[in-house]
C-alpha cells in the first residue's frame, strides 16, 4: 500500500498526508499496535546482532527523508527506541563539512553505514545531494542526473553485500508543517529546533515536492524501494515505519547462533567451583 512502484511516475499531491491507508485508524489503536511491534523489534534486532558474532554479515539500513518537521527524529525516538542502542548506528546528515565537500558525495554516507548485525538509521541521507542540490542549484543538471544512477548502483552494492535497505519518505502537508513550526515557537524547550530561515524555506516547498517526486521515481528499485508514509498524524507515522521495519526483519529471520562449546561440560565446571 505504501510502496512506490518501480518505474512509475509519482504525484505527491495525490497522496493524502493525513490518511491511514492501511493499519490502525486512530491514535489509541496505533499506539497499542506500535507497542506490540516494539516487543518483536527488540527480539529480532537482538537476534540479528547475535547472529553477526557467528559470521552473519546481514544488516539493515533505515533511511528517513522528509521536509523539516516531518518527524525523522521523532520516528527514531518512538520506533528505534524499542531497540538496544548497542546494536544501532544512528547518523543525522547536516550540510556537508569542508572535508566532506572535498570528497565524492557518497563518501560521508559510506563512513556511516551499519556494520554486520547492526540496524543503521539515517536522518536524511545520500538523497540530500539530489534534493537540496537540485532545489538550491548547488550542482548542474547533468551532475544531478548522474547522481541518481550512482545512488542506484550504490544501493545495489549494499544489498548485494547483505544490507536490507528500507527508504521512507515522511510525507506531511504544507499546513501541518506550519502548525508544527508554530508549536516550536510556543515551547521554549523547542526553540533550539527552530530557525528563522525555516520560514524562508517554505517558499521552496513546490520545488522540494518536485525534487522528491523525481527522486522517488528514479530511485525506487526492486532491491531498494521507497515507501511514502502519510505523516500528518505522528501515531500513524510511527506505526507504519515500525511495521515496515518489523516485516523486513521477519523476512531476514535472524537466529541466535549455536554454542561453539560443550554446554554440559561448562555447566559441570561451574557447579564444581
Amino acid at each position: 500500500m505504501l510502496r512506490v512502484p518501480h518505474g512509475e511516475a509519482v504525484d505527491l499531491s495525490s497522496c493524502d498526508t493525513g490518511s491511514a491507508p492501511v493499519g490502525p485508524q486512530d491514535k489509541s489503536a496505533a499506539r497499542s499496535a506500535t507497542a506490540r511491534i516494539g516487543e518483536h523489534l527488540a527480539d529480532l534486532q537482538e537476534r540479528l546482532f547475535a547472529a553477526s558474532t557467528a559470521g552473519d554479515r546481514r544488516r539493515v539500513l533505515l533511511v528517513l527523508q522528509g521536509m523539516d518537521t516531518s518527524g525523522k527524529g521523532g520516528t527514531i525516538k518512538h520506533v528505534i527506541g524499542f531497540c538496544n542502542p548497542s546494536g544501532c548506528r544512528v547518523r543525522a546528515f547536516q550540510a556537508p563539512t569542508a572535508e566532506e565537500r572535498a570528497h565524492h558525495f557518497l563518501w560521508r554516507v559510506e563512513q556511516s553505514l551499519p556494520r554486520p548485525g547492526e540496524l543503521g538509521i539515517f536522518d536524511r541521507s545520500q538523497y540530500e545531494d539530489v534534493l537540496v542540490a537540485r532545489v538550491r542549484e548547488l550542482a548542474d543538471t547533468g551532475e544531478i542526473e548522474r547522481r541518481y544512477d550512482e545512488i542506484n548502483r550504490f544501493e545495489k552494492s549494499l544489498t548485494d553485500d547483505g544490507t536490507t535497505v528500507i527508504k521512507c519518505f515522511l510525507h506531511i502537508s504544507y499546513e501541518e508543517q506550519r502548525r508544527r513550526l508554530l508549536k516550536r515557537l510556543d515551547r521554549p524547550d523547542k526553540h533550539w529546533k527552530f530557525s528563522p530561515s525555516d520560514i524562508d524555506d517554505r517558499a521552496l516547498w513546490p520545488a522540494f515536492q518536485e525534487a522528491y517526486e523525481i527522486a522517488l521515481e528514479r530511485c525506487s528499485t526492486p532491491y531498494a524501494p521507497w515507501y511514502v508514509i502519510p505523516s500528518d498524524h505522528k501515531w500513524y507515522r510511527n506505526w507504519a515505519v515500525g511495521r515496515l521495519l518489523l516485516e523486513h526483519l521477519r523476512a531476514l529471520g535472524p537466529q541466535y547462533p549455536q554454542a561453539g562449546f560443550d554446554i554440559d561440560r561448562c555447566r559441570r565446571r561451574l557447579r564444581a567451583r
